[in-house]
């Protein structure tokens, strides 16, 4: 039976796969395998296992962890001047960075023996978010020799010599590390770069030495105008064959001390006005022992599954840290902002079209937070998720980009004009290099998360191309054979779940226990889970290779199984939380906007489906009543708006990690004006009721002579209308473009734009 259906059904089916789905080449087989799937495997598979998520429980730091964010993060962001370092020296400061080196700041995660502090990557994470709350730049400096960088190549796939020689001096900041990846020619596509080398031998310390000479140009290279060492990735080949028999070797990755000669360290670029060390660097017939390559001689040629390898857990910690730490502190500044701005007698926070605004940032502090949170806490456990850290880069930099906008919209004339008391101008700048950088969003959404995460969660469709792949014929009929019975009982369970679960609106959809009120959107998880599952599965076998190029379609299926991984942490944190009540309107707020934007994403990708017959048996199977769930009521706006705008600990919780300034920072002044304003409502309320709306010195006298409030009361709502006013002054300047301009605060109430 066997035999006959090899023959009849599986050989068939072969030459089937082979000339529909598109081969795999070498770099795409290595960025699939770098890496490893885990919740998004559960996500893809139609039926999600919630105690696998849950039963993780949160993220937690060792008591000395928390002692140096406690201790020098905080000292850290206490000497920090951001708008000095940005707009005065364009640098970090002697003294900072001698402090960045003192404490170790560049060996967050070399091992102690090797002199670093060896912290969990939650540890990592917290301590880039907080630091990232006080400075963009000093954020993005510690950030980048603890991410994608010769450290973490060094530890995964470096020889002991190399090891024992550059850990100890790359963690107390002997050497500055910087990586040159990207090149002019080759942006995004690094296989297409032109950087090359030759084999060759070459005079090292006197000695006729085997090697390379390596040419090079690279840019946008963090940290390039001060490195002491340059980890460098270029193509590798052996015309003579010094090596063996093949000729183009691939890409390679090697450390070179930018002292060496050939080296050019060029000038610096300014990326939206940051002020961190970024520039070009080159080389010119530089040459490179084979003891320079990260790994040796063995890993000549493996640099791209090296880099994949790094990135799979590097894009999950550095910029999600750095998006989360931004997006709290719009959500902790706007909230307060809000409470104490008045126009027409009121404060702004007030009126139902910024309370929408309020409520948006909120959520979308909660939800990166959330999936910050359970993304370190799965590197913690040793997963390294490459399509999840990829959602996690791409959906949280895009985050940080709604959550400023629409602080900036709220703050008006205070966000705008430029000076220490603005605290969001520069988050704002830099929100698009967060965005570009790591692989630009637009190509991470529209070709990787689902175009890598359709075939490495798929149970058996990898081995299936695998198999057509085999160049023993024989090999992959039997390999075929034997997944192709599983492949199809698969399908058979997913068109069941999917339609069953489409047709009921996912009302017998599985939950956890004890989620109380919360099992309610698990069931809408678990049935947009099934949904996705069954529309992947039609998508493949209708569209096979099509589907790469089908970039649209890619990136709305990618952006359903990026936002059921984002409000999967989003549950997964409001159980570990204790399912506070009060926490409930972020919780409902971030749920139906996620749900609603997952019905959004299906219901164009039925629309838009190549094949039109198919998208609308897609959607009369898997979505027949079309939108089921709308995003938030004004009501429940509302309850979020108010959670930014009074006292309490689900606003301190949400908030958590934000640095509240230095005494007279812009920050400070709008936290002490918040807590003044909040303490004397009630006295407000007095005036109020007295006819006085105003909230000025003038105000508070006619109060006192009317008797509407005692000479105490006078004191205290004089106090808090000054702290309003010095809340919400700007700076202004004298001699703007002579070059040593001064800030100077206002001292009068800010008039009208």
């Amino acid at each position: 039976m066997s035999e006959l259906r090899r023959k009849w059904i599986t050989a068939p089916l072969l030459k089937l796969i082979k000339k529909v789905l598109p081969p795999i080449s070498e770099t795409e087989r290595e960025a699939m395998e770098a890496g490893e799937v885990w919740w998004d495997a559960q996500l893809l598979s139609g039926k999600p296992d919630w105690d696998q998520l849950l039963s993780m429980g949160p993220p937690q730091l060792s008591e000395e962890e928390r002692a140096f964010l406690d201790g020098p993060v905080e000292e850290l962001c206490r000497m920090v001047d951001d708008w000095k370092i940005s707009f005065e020296d364009r640098e970090i400061s002697p003294e900072t960075w001698e402090f960045l080196k003192k404490e170790r700041f560049f060996g967050i995660i070399i091992p102690k023996e090797y002199g670093g502090l060896g912290f969990s990557p939650t540890a990592h994470g917290e301590i880039v978010t907080k630091i990232s709350t006080r400075s963009i730049c000093v954020g993005v400096t510690v950030m980048v020799p603890n991410s994608l960088g010769p450290g973490e190549l060094l530890m995964a796939h470096g020889t002991d010599e190399q090891k024992q020689y550059y850990l100890p001096r790359l963690a107390d900041g002997r050497e500055i590390p910087c990586f040159g990846l990207t090149s002019p020619e080759a942006g995004s596509d690094a296989a297409a770069m032109v950087d090359r080398g030759v084999v060759c031998y070459g005079d090292y310390k006197g000695e006729k030495t085997l090697g390379m000479r390596v040419n090079w140009h690279k840019r946008y290279i963090t940290l390039a105008p001060v490195a002491t060492v340059l980890g460098l990735a270029f193509k590798l080949y052996d015309p003579d064959h010094l090596l063996g028999d093949k000729e183009a070797l691939g890409i390679t990755v090697a450390l070179v001390p930018t002292d060496t000669e050939g080296v050019t360290i060029g000038q610096r670029h300014l990326p939206a006005m940051q002020s961190f060390q970024n520039g070009p660097n080159w080389g010119v017939d530089v040459f490179i022992p084979m003891e320079w390559v990260i790994g040796g001689r063995e890993n000549v040629g493996r640099g791209w599954h090296m880099l994949m390898s790094a990135l799979a857990a590097g894009r999950g910690i550095s910029l999600p840290s750095l998006s989360t730490g931004g997006a709290k502190m719009a959500a902790r500044t706007t909230g307060a902002y809000a409470r104490i701005r008045e126009q027409f007698g009121i404060p702004i926070g007030k009126f139902e079209g910024v309370q929408r605004r309020l409520a948006e940032i909120a959520s979308v502090a909660y939800v990166l937070d959330s999936a910050h949170k359970t993304t370190t806490r799965a590197l913690d456990a040793g997963h390294k998720p490459a399509v999840i850290t990829a959602i996690m880069k791409a959906h949280a930099t895009h985050g940080l980009r709604q959550a400023i906008n629409d602080a900036m919209d709220i703050h008006a004339g205070k966000g705008i004009m430029d000076g220490p008391l603005n605290y969001l101008g520069n988050v704002y700048r830099a929100v698009p290099v967060a965005i570009t950088v790591e692989g630009a969003n637009i190509l991470t959404r529209s070709l990787m998360i689902f175009g890598q995460g359709a075939i490495r969660c798929h149970p058996y469709l990898l081995e299936e191309m695998l198999a057509a792949e085999n160049p023993d014929t024989k090999e992959g009929l039997e390999a075929l054979d034997k997944l192709l019975p599983k492949h199809m009982l698969f399908q058979v369970k997913t068109f069941i779940r999917g339609v069953f679960h489409g047709w009921t609106g996912g009302l017998f959809a599985n939950s956890p226990r004890g989620v109380g009120d919360a099992a309610k959107y698990y069931r809408q998880m678990d049935r947009y889970s099934a949904v996705l599952t069954l529309v992947t599965e039609i998508s493949l076998l209708s569209l096979g290779g099509e589907l790469k190029r089908k970039e649209q379609i890619s990136g709305r299926l990618g952006d359903v199984l990026s936002q059921l991984y984002l409000l999967s942490c989003t549950l997964k944190r409001f159980k570990d939380d204790g399912s506070p009540r009060e926490d409930r309107p972020l919780l409902e707020f971030a749920m139906r906007a996620g749900l609603h934007n997952i019905e959004v994403s299906l219901l164009e990708v039925f629309q838009n489906f190549p094949n039109r017959f198919l998208g609308q048996l897609m959607h009369f199977l898997a979505m027949p009543w079309g939108h089921s769930i709308h995003t938030a009521s004004d009501r429940q706006s509302h309850a979020c708006a108010e959670l930014l705008m009074e006292p309490s600990e689900t606003r301190d919780r949400l908030t958590r990690g934000v640095f509240l300034g230095n005494p007279g920072d812009g920050v400070d002044l709008v936290e002490q004006a918040f807590d003044k304003v909040c303490a004397t409502e009630s006295l407000r309320d007095k005036l109020k009721k007295g006819g006085i709306r105003a909230f000025n010195r003038e105000a508070i006298d006619e109060g006192l002579e009317r008797g509407l409030i005692s000479g105490e009361e006078a004191a205290e709502l004089r106090e808090a209308a000054e702290a309003v006013n010095m809340a919400i002054q700007v700076d202004h300047f004298d001699h703007l473009g002579s070059g040593n301009a001064e800030p100077q605060s206002g001292t009068r109430a800010a008039g009208p734009l």
